[in-house]
């Protein structure tokens, strides 16, 4: 395994994993027994960091989330785990009743939220600390200031280390950053966003993003990384739930002029490298030019030993600069 440094601050900062475990369906969709066995060798790999959210996974039962974290929590204290595994959570998506989503009923980023749902996590976890603790989606009935005091308040408590931030406009995180500077308070310093090596249309709306998706690290947040060295990118989706597999699980956001050549670009890598396609895309996100972690989900262990495998994946500055060219 390789690891890498994410957050500035010595008393915050953590050693974590080049490749995260995504635990969105553990403890739902995924049974208890397989996402235990996923968890064990990922450990026993060296992987420490493991991602996870309060509202995880709601829409499996028209619930209100919380599976994902107790089951980690169960896996801690049935393993005798401590702080040497580094779990992310986040706040601020989880539906505030049952049949309901984050998309017309979400919990927000007010203060009392925010206090009220990160000591819950911490409870479903286990956790006396919250390592890594996100602002899941955009609140925007809520005053920043507002949102960055109330993050700031745990981390000065010593209930949460670092914080992140998921999904929003990158002005409005420069923006809850600069607040957050200026009063001499910890800000964001992760950032987690779908990232992959195929290009997504943007300007496609949905319920969440009338204008356009927010959720896809695009030019603007890969610009920010390059002036901001302190940041980090967490990449959620990078293997698009299985479409470099199937091809007809490419969501339409993919499906465009652009994306055959970069296609076509992998596919010739991986013959070239002996790898999957998979493997080349985690490989390329984890030996960039940037500091990227891939946050990859899994389901079989099948799916866990590919992925692991990618992090001994040496790719050329030849074969990087065809992939990073490809349009």
């Amino acid at each position: 395994m390789k690891y890498r440094t994410i957050g500035t601050d010595p008393t915050t900062r953590r050693e974590v994993s080049v490749l995260a475990l995504g635990a969105m369906l553990f403890g739902s969709v995924t049974d208890e027994a397989t996402s235990f066995a996923l968890l064990d060798r990922y450990v026993e790999a060296g992987g420490n960091f493991i991602d996870t959210s309060d509202n995880y996974a709601f829409w499996a039962d028209g619930g209100q989330g919380g599976q994902s974290e107790e089951l980690l929590g169960r896996w801690r204290r049935s393993r005798g785990i401590g702080d040497e595994i580094v779990i992310a959570t986040k706040l601020g998506a989880r539906p505030l009743a049952p049949g309901t989503s984050y998309v017309d009923n979400a919990e927000g980023l007010s203060a009392k939220v925010i206090r009220e749902s990160a000591e819950r996590s911490r409870e479903r976890l286990g956790l006396a600390k919250l390592d890594l603790l996100y602002a899941h989606i955009e609140d925007r009935t809520v005053p920043l200031q507002e949102t960055v005091e109330a993050f700031a308040a745990l981390v000065a408590e010593g209930t949460v280390g670092l914080l992140g931030v998921s999904n929003h406009a990158v002005w409005r995180v420069e923006r809850a950053r600069a607040l957050a500077a200026a009063a001499g308070l910890p800000g964001y310093e992760v950032l987690q966003y779908a990232h992959t090596h195929l290009r997504p249309r943007t300007d496609v709306p949905d319920e969440l993003f009338p204008d356009g998706s927010l959720g896809h690290a695009g030019p603007d947040l890969l610009g920010y990384l390059r002036a901001e060295p302190g940041l980090t990118l967490v990449a959620y989706s990078p293997l698009l739930k299985g479409a470099y597999s199937r091809p007809e699980r490419l969501p339409a956001d993919f499906d465009h002029p652009g994306s055959p050549a970069r296609l076509a670009v992998l596919r010739d890598v991986a013959r070239e490298t002996g790898a999957t396609v998979n493997q080349v895309v985690l490989a390329w996100q984890i030996g960039g030019e940037l500091p990227v972690l891939p946050l990859a989900g899994v389901s079989s262990p099948a799916q866990l030993e590919e992925n692991l495998a990618a992090v001994d994946l040496e790719l050329t500055p030849e074969q990087r600069a065809r992939l990073d060219a490809a349009h």
